[in-house]
């Protein structure tokens, strides 16, 4: 009798995806643009970057919440503002030689959400969003009555420069100083997130995401996990809103900056990005401050008229964001 001789089983899977490895290459093409722009630009071309770096940074920030731990958020710039203003105190009665007042707003950050993150976490899908909200107008707020310390309606102003040294970064000979600031600070904040995001922990927080019950019945204390999430997602958003006060021209920080629009902003910006994805979350935030900022004064007024066009446009033909159209690409370049 002759044997059979059984093909060898190879277990099936996608092929190796050759696209991935230009990951690297684009990621220090990019950052070597960024460090060479304000060689290039003018100053208001310069400041208006500024400010994309900070609010990429806070979208990023989110985005650990959103994308990552499943934890959709209208809140989140509570712990911006509440950056901002341990910032502002600290530059305004103790020191604002640099990087003490950022270190001061990542601490406000991480404080203010640790006072309240423990109760949000606790709620799940529609009722975390709606808590979220909740506490964000309740600390608008007191932002709003607290006039000895917060200002009041009319904001803490009076805030001084950051300086390096004896030279204030804010000067307009050294521009592209504040940008570099502003840019180093704003990479040491995304590569937490993105180190956080891609640990053991990271995966951990993706399979809360994915099926908390499950995770929770191996063992996982989840409730745990999505608090120290939180507390991380407070502390990076504690950081840019310190950066916000730094670079802000004037130095000025108001109870509307820690209100619903920023954070409903910032969701937006995560969602054109693609939630889950960072460098995304930062390319939504860079879109929102562009259209909001520099084309919507020329619409008349238009402006947020056009971001919601481009919402509906993303929901409908990207509903994976900028990053899924990215994914499919490298698919096919693998292919």
């Amino acid at each position: 009798m002759t044997a059979v001789v059984e093909p060898a089983i190879v277990p099936a899977g996608p092929p190796p995806a050759r696209g991935r490895r230009v990951g690297p290459y684009v990621a220090a093409v990019v950052l070597l643009v960024l460090v060479a722009v304000p060689l290039f630009l003018a100053p208001f071309a310069t400041t208006t970057l500024t400010r994309v770096l900070v609010f990429a940074l806070l979208a990023v920030s989110l985005d650990l919440l959103v994308g990552v731990t499943g934890l959709p958020s209208l809140g989140h710039a509570a712990y911006f503002g509440v950056g901002a203003y341990g910032a502002g105190l600290f530059s305004i009665h103790v020191s604002a030689a640099a990087p003490l007042p950022l270190l001061a707003g990542l601490v406000a950050g991480a404080v203010g959400a640790a006072a309240t993150g423990w109760v949000a976490v606790r709620a799940h899908g529609v009722f975390f969003l709606m808590l979220t909200l909740a506490i964000g107008e309740i600390l608008t707020q007191v932002a709003q009555t607290w006039d000895e310390v917060t200002g009041g309606f009319n904001g803490l102003a009076g805030i001084p420069a950051t300086t390096l040294g004896s030279t204030p970064l804010s000067a307009l000979s050294t521009a592209g100083l504040l940008y570099w600031y502003v840019l180093a600070a704003g990479l040491v904040g995304f590569a937490l997130v993105w180190l956080v995001a891609r640990s053991p922990f990271g995966a951990a927080l993706r399979g809360i995401r994915d099926n908390e019950p499950r995770m929770r019945a191996v063992g996982y204390p989840t409730s745990t996990y999505k608090y120290a999430a939180f507390v991380l997602a407070g502390a990076v958003a504690g950081l840019a809103g310190a950066l916000f006060v730094a670079q802000g021209t004037p130095r000025l920080i108001t109870p509307v900056d820690l209100g619903f629009t920023t954070s409903a902003l910032m969701l937006l910006a995560v969602i054109i990005g693609g939630a889950g994805s960072l460098w995304g979350a930062a390319l939504g935030a860079a879109l929102v401050i562009v259209v909001r900022d520099a084309i919507g004064p020329t619409l008349g007024g238009h402006g947020e008229l056009l971001l919601g066009l481009v919402f509906v446009a993303v929901v409908y033909l990207l509903p994976q964001g900028a990053a899924g159209l990215a994914r499919i690409g490298l698919r096919r370049r693998g292919s």
